[in-house]
């Protein structure tokens, strides 16, 4: 059950990078995710915040070719995302040195007034960069909001991909992320 889970996540990671729906991501693909936020954000790639993102993106497509053992320049098709997606990030060592950095600075750029909160607006923001229908964000917001406050701290977005990329708790929050799975 917990495989099936994971894989029924990474797959759908898969489907938000690539967006030309050609079977295979590439680098270009996850960076052209980031170009997405960032747009959505107004924000530019040579700022502080967005090369931030920019590089955190890189360095996760180095990751996971490098699990793969494959040239950074390669696409990947879905069942190999997945292997290199567990490899590098769930099983192996390099979420919290590596990914756990490129969504702490999604969830920072998601907080635009640096108050340490993401409000309904700037989720729907960052999700709509991923993809996300319309009516899945506000079913995703009100999971991820625990507490019912009405926001989300930068904090609880990130647990939240935490639990999404690596949690095999059926019953996590995060799985909730990008909407009912």
């Amino acid at each position: 059950m917990a495989i099936d889970l994971l894989n029924h996540k990474l797959d759908r990671a898969f489907d938000h990078i690539d967006a030309s729906g050609n079977g295979v991501v590439e680098r270009e693909d996850l960076l052209g995710l980031g170009a997405r936020i960032l747009v959505g954000f107004g924000e530019s790639p040579t700022s502080v915040t967005g090369a931030s993102l920019v590089d955190g993106f890189d360095q996760i497509w180095s990751a996971l070719s490098k699990a793969l053992e494959r040239d950074i320049d390669f696409g990947i098709a879905r069942p190999d995302f997945r292997d290199g997606m567990v490899a590098a990030f769930v099983t192996g060592d390099q979420y919290d040195t590596v990914f756990r950095p490129a969504t702490v600075a999604v969830a920072e750029l998601c907080d635009g007034d640096g108050d340490g909160e993401i409000g309904p607006g700037e989720f729907r923001t960052l999700l709509s960069a991923f993809g996300v229908a319309y009516d899945d964000v506000d079913a995703a917001f009100d999971r991820l909001d625990r507490s019912g406050r009405g926001t989300l701290t930068v904090d609880e977005l990130v647990l939240a991909a935490s639990d999404y990329y690596r949690g095999a708790d059926p019953s996590a929050a995060g799985n909730w992320l990008f909407g009912p799975l």
